[in-house]
């Protein structure tokens, strides 16, 4: 019985894929736009009085909060831009917590590769002391933010946001070696019975992605290590020229929390998604594990493999996206502070939108954002 269902076979041809595209004809560039201004193609299938219409108010309504950046691709091509003064195609970009979802796809091409396995014990070493419970969790529960392992995203209830687990990671007491602060948590449940939202589980993820790739304690060749698995694999062949990862000073990507790119590029990530993990015609990441990506977890119904799913959750849970507003096959790499991945296959569409908006008053983002999902024509 293989190890799981991502053949390691795939290796030789997602990387003579990769080679390929990287050197083959890019998509059309979009058009010359200057920050601050906007753009909306004559020939979209949406007029362009209604498109800018609806565009308006990311902008404009003071209810929706800052808009840095909001691009739209429709049917693999741009058809509105607009970005807010001060920024502007070349603007990097923060990605919050949408990088999780890079971080999945890089899982997902490690698993074709057969460097990892998704339902095999993850291979932690301060995990596998005999008796360690901890040593059940697999790459599958990571995912899925189900690993079990105790945790508090941000602040809540009693606890103040100096405390919670992800600023102490990132800012404080574990930023120094962000890996061995999350993979050092207790555990508070079984694995696969509770879900529990966490930066922490992507940056294990990221830690032991890197390595898989180098047995190197030395940050500087674990950060080379990742930095050019990830550009060569996934960066380069959607020509994602704009991206730029974070790391820790022991080398580990902060694949929670922290890569820059312009929002061009994040479209490009996301229309990756949006076709399966293939681009220019070449499959580069199994749609096997896309179609993984996108499967409800068994602990959150709009939760897959660390990317949201317009679905309504379990248990009375705030809702995240807008399931009554759009098709449930919507999906969404979402980051703090109103950061937007959102792709709508029914619509052939992928949005960005990229600012800075308080994470309780993003209700009037979702509601726009389903708005201009919803005037464009399905199929």
């Amino acid at each position: 019985m293989p190890r799981n269902k991502f053949r390691p076979a795939a290796t030789a041809f997602y990387g003579l894929a990769a080679l390929a595209i990287a050197g083959c004809a890019k998509q059309p560039p979009a058009k010359p736009i200057e920050p601050g201004q906007s753009m909306i193609a004559d020939d979209a299938v949406v007029s362009k009085e209604r498109l800018a219409e609806t565009i308006a108010p990311f902008f404009e309504d003071p209810a929706v909060g800052e808009t840095r950046a909001l691009v739209v691709m429709q049917g693999g091509r741009v058809v509105a831009e607009r970005y807010a003064p001060g920024y502007g195609p070349d603007t990097r970009l923060i990605s919050w917590s949408m990088a999780k979802s890079v971080t999945a796809t890089l899982v997902g091409l490690m698993i074709a590769d057969g460097r990892l396995a998704l339902d095999e014990p993850a291979p932690v070493p301060e995990w596998q002391t005999p008796g360690d419970p901890r040593a059940k969790i697999t790459i599958r529960h990571l995912l899925h933010m189900s690993s079990g392992l105790d945790h508090t995203e941000m602040a809540e209830g009693d606890v103040e946001i100096f405390d919670a687990d992800t600023p102490q990671m990132l800012f404080l007491d574990g930023r120094e070696n962000v890996a061995r602060y999350a993979e050092g948590r207790p555990m508070e449940a079984e694995p696969g019975e509770k879900f529990e939202y966490s930066s922490a589980t992507s940056n294990i993820l990221a830690d032991i992605m890197t390595r898989s790739l180098t047995p190197s304690k030395d940050p500087e060749v674990r950060r080379d290590a990742m930095l050019e698995y990830a550009r060569g694999r996934l960066f380069e062949p959607l020509g994602m020229s704009s991206a730029f990862i974070e790391f820790d000073r022991n080398g580990t990507m902060l694949g929670g929390s922290i890569i820059h790119a312009t929002a061009r590029d994040w479209a490009k990530f996301g229309e990756f998604l949006r076709n399966n993990g293939s681009v220019r015609a070449a499959q580069l990441l199994p749609t096997s594990w896309t179609r993984f990506m996108k499967t409800p977890s068994k602990t959150d119904n709009s939760y897959g493999g660390h990317i949201w799913l317009n679905r309504k959750r379990n248990d009375g849970r705030d809702q995240v996206l807008f399931p009554d507003k759009a098709p449930s096959d919507v999906f969404a790499a979402l980051g703090h502070l109103g950061q937007f991945v959102v792709i709508s296959p029914q619509h052939r569409l992928t949005i960005v939108r990229l600012g800075n908006t308080q994470d309780d008053q993003l209700d009037p983002i979702d509601d726009q954002l389903a708005k201009l999902i919803s005037i464009f024509p399905k199929g």
